[in-house]
């Protein structure tokens, strides 16, 4: 998929090894797993299959996000960048259409 940043902080956050590390500490090796998973996965069905990421829409005040774990409370939330969303006949995302994503935050939001 294609992976773009919500800030250009962020964005350096995750840019390499060194700076995953320094940034996210004991979870990086999880965040660059993460990343990764996003950048192979040609699209968000594919992702949503992979057990460990437990890719999952949220709920509340953050509809219309994503999370994938990091770590019991760690998530690496993100958006669907497609313009438009791609929607099936029963109003659901159709998830096999979405290739572009937006990274939004790394963290802890529980």
């Amino acid at each position: 998929m294609e992976i773009d940043y919500r800030k250009n902080k962020l964005r350096k956050q995750c840019s390499e090894a060194s700076e995953i590390k320094k940034n996210f500490g004991v979870n990086a090796k999880r965040v660059s797993s993460r990343l990764d998973e996003l950048t192979s996965a040609p699209n968000l069905e594919v992702l949503m299959q992979i057990p460990a990421a437990n890719c999952h829409p949220l709920t509340g005040n953050r509809a219309g996000e994503w999370a994938v774990d990091v770590s019991a409370n760690f998530r690496l939330i993100f958006e669907i960048a497609e313009d438009p969303i791609p929607i099936k006949e029963n109003g659901s995302i159709n998830t096999k259409l979405v290739t572009k994503v937006c990274i939004i935050e790394i963290g802890d939001y529980h």
